[in-house]
């Protein structure tokens, strides 16, 4: 009898231990998806950019300074590869200024155009703008997708039991993409645009 008993608990342990590593392999699986869907959204945003920036330089010939920031900006930002299977916080943190520099740029870009009403009214300039801010809702609300699945990944391998089997099997937590308060104040400062 002593040995069933002690057999069941080996047994619920084995399971247990089971389940603890396939929640653990869903969860890095479900992070890595998150960050693949940043890029895909990114990867929307930087193909836009190239025809606002034409849309933009026929009417805004003189603007010359803005429209190579975009370009500059968005060259920096493509750049950059990250593999979702190998996230780092440094890649990241690159990841996160480069975007804020093309953010930026592009704000300079959409004030430019406020200065012309005829480009205001052009039929391609606002399905791009449009285009544009819907990219940017999807970005957003990619991030957060994947943040929320680093939060659940990072819970799971701080608490008890669940750190046991992380450590175990060496999953490792992963950094967030959070904007830096200074980047962020940057970022939210009014666009000063002089001629």
């Amino acid at each position: 009898m002593t040995a069933y008993i002690i057999l069941g608990i080996i047994v619920a342990v084995l399971l247990w231990g089971v389940i603890m590593y396939n929640r653990f392999v869903a969860l890095v699986n479900r992070t890595k998806e998150a960050w693949s869907d940043i890029s895909v959204q990114m990867k929307r945003r930087f193909d836009l950019i190239p025809n606002l920036v034409e849309t933009v330089k026929g009417y805004a010939a003189h603007e010359r300074e803005t429209l190579n920031a975009v370009t500059e900006a968005r060259a920096r930002a493509t750049s950059i590869e990250i593999d979702p299977a190998k996230v780092t916080p440094e890649q990241i943190k690159a990841f996160e200024s480069a975007d804020l520099n093309l953010g930026s740029a592009l704000g300079r870009l959409l004030a430019v155009a406020e200065n012309y009403p005829d480009l205001k009214a052009n039929q391609n300039f606002l399905e791009l703008q449009r285009e544009l801010t819907d990219t940017e809702n999807k970005i957003q609300a990619s991030r957060r997708f994947y943040n929320a699945n680093v939060r659940d990944l990072n819970i799971g391998l701080e608490q008890f039991p669940g750190n046991i089997i992380g450590n175990m099997f060496r999953f490792e937590k992963q950094p967030f993409f959070e904007v830096e308060a200074d980047e962020a104040k940057q970022v939210s400062q009014p666009v000063k645009v002089g001629f």
